[in-house]
C-alpha cells in the first residue's frame, strides 16, 4: 500500500460556508487520474486548525482496490485542508488572501 508521502493527490474545494469559526466544504480530490467526492468541517475556515474529512465507504472501497492506504489518504487531504494546499475555484477566496 502507499504510505503518506508516496500519494500523490490534488485537492479542490468546490464551496465553502459557514462562520469565521467553522466551515463545511465540498469537494474532490483526484488520484491516478480519478476524481473521488469528500466533504469536510473546517475549523479555522480554509487553512485553519483542523479539519475532518468524510468520505463514502463505497468511495474508499475504490481507493483501497488501487492499493492506496485510506486511512494516510485521509490524512493527506485533511493536511492539505489545514494548511491550505488546495485549488480554489475562481471568486472562492482563502480567508487568509
Amino acid at each position: 500500500m502507499m504510505r503518506d508521502s508516496d500519494i500523490p493527490v490534488t485537492v479542490f474545494v468546490k464551496s465553502a460556508s459557514g462562520s469565521e469559526i467553522a466551515s463545511k466544504l465540498s469537494g474532490y480530490f483526484v488520484i491516478k487520474g480519478q476524481e473521488f467526492r469528500f466533504n469536510a468541517i473546517a475549523f479555522g475556515r480554509i487553512g485553519g486548525h483542523n479539519a475532518s474529512v468524510k468520505i463514502s465507504k463505497t468511495t474508499l472501497e475504490k481507493i483501497a482496490k488501487m492499493g492506496i492506504d485510506t486511512e494516510q489518504l485521509q490524512i493527506t487531504i485533511q493536511r492539505k485542508l489545514i494548511e491550505g494546499d488546495v485549488i480554489l475555484p475562481k471568486g472562492l477566496k482563502s480567508p487568509s488572501d
